[in-house]
């Protein structure tokens, strides 16, 4: 069996799951301007899959780059770390 490419992996938190095994998950990362050297808040949203609908709004997890399975959807929900109750 071959060895798949290295794949990003990223921590954020589901803000929908209103699709139908999809949550959108908010990625939140600090990069540091280059002009002024000050880090700033930039932050991402990708759809990510969920075959199990699982996800509730304010989880935070852990999601993998994998191959493209819809026109916007490119991650798969790989686990929940802090579940929401």
């Amino acid at each position: 069996m071959t060895e798949r490419g290295l794949r990003r992996r990223l921590v954020g938190t589901v803000v929908s799951n209103k699709m139908n095994k999809t949550a959108l998950v908010l990625v939140e990362r600090l990069t540091k301007h280059r002009t002024y050297n000050k880090y700033v808040k930039r932050r991402v949203k990708y759809m990510a899959h969920d075959p199990q609908n699982l996800c509730q709004i304010g989880d935070k997890v852990r999601i993998i780059e994998s191959r493209p399975l819809s026109k916007r959807k490119r991650w798969h929900v790989i686990e929940r770390i802090n579940i929401v109750v």
